[in-house]
C-alpha cells in the first residue's frame, strides 16, 4: 500500500486545478445537454415540422429524454476507456464528443430542407450527447476522487458534482419553462 508521500508525488496537478478542470467540463457538458431541453419548442418546429404542434413538441421532448436513456451506455463505454487509457484521456474524449455533437446539431439541415434526414441525424447526435454525458459524469468523479487526499474525497467530488447541479435548469425546471413558453407562443385555435 502506498504511503501518503508516495501518493502525493504521483499527482502531477494541484488538487484545485483537478477540481476546477473537472467542474468546468461537467458544467460544459450539462449545459450542452440541457440547452436541448430548453430549446425543445424551437426544435419541434424546425425538425418535426411535418407533425402537428403538440406531437412535434412531444417528439422533441422524447428526444431530450433519449439522451438520458443512453447515459448508462456511455458510463460503460468510458469506464472501460478510463481504465485502459486513463481518466484524463477519457474525460477529454467525452468533452470533445459532447462539443462536436452540439456543434453538428447547429449545422443540421431542417425538416423543410431535407425531410426526415434532419430528424434522423438529430437523433443520432442526441444519442452521442447522451453517451458523452454518461461517460463524463462518472469518469470525472472518479478522476477527482483518485487525485484527492483520502480524508477529502467526498468534499472534493462534491465540488465537481455541484458544477452539474448549479448550472442550467433541472429537468423539471426545463419542462416547466418549455410548457410556459409553449403556452405563451402558441396561436389560439379558432
Amino acid at each position: 500500500m502506498a504511503t501518503m508521500a508516495e501518493e502525493h508525488q504521483h499527482k502531477s496537478w494541484p488538487m484545485a486545478r483537478v477540481i476546477i478542470a473537472s467542474s468546468a467540463g461537467t458544467a460544459f457538458e450539462w449545459y450542452d445537454f440541457f440547452i436541448f431541453g430548453s430549446l425543445a419548442p424551437v426544435i419541434s418546429k424546425v425538425f418535426f415540422a411535418g407533425l402537428d404542434p403538440t406531437p412535434a413538441l412531444l417528439a422533441a421532448l422524447a428526444l431530450f429524454a433519449a439522451g438520458f436513456a443512453f447515459r448508462p451506455l456511455g458510463a460503460l463505454i468510458f469506464g472501460v476507456v478510463g481504465d485502459r487509457l486513463g481518466r484524463k484521456g477519457a474525460f477529454l474524449i467525452t468533452v470533445s464528443l459532447m462539443g462536436a455533437a452540439t456543434f453538428l446539431i447547429g449545422l443540421l439541415p431542417t425538416y423543410a430542407q431535407s425531410g426526415v434526414l434532419g430528424p434522423w441525424l438529430l437523433i443520432l447526435l442526441r444519442i452521442l450527447q447522451g453517451i458523452a454525458l454518461g461517460g463524463e459524469y462518472g469518469g470525472a468523479a472518479i478522476y477527482v476522487a483518485e487525485h484527492a487526499h483520502r480524508d477529502k474525497r467526498g468534499a472534493s467530488t462534491g465540488w465537481r458534482s455541484e458544477a452539474a447541479g448549479s448550472r442550467g435548469p433541472s429537468p423539471s425546471e426545463s419542462s416547466r419553462r418549455t410548457a410556459a413558453w409553449s403556452t405563451t407562443t402558441s396561436s389560439p385555435s379558432t
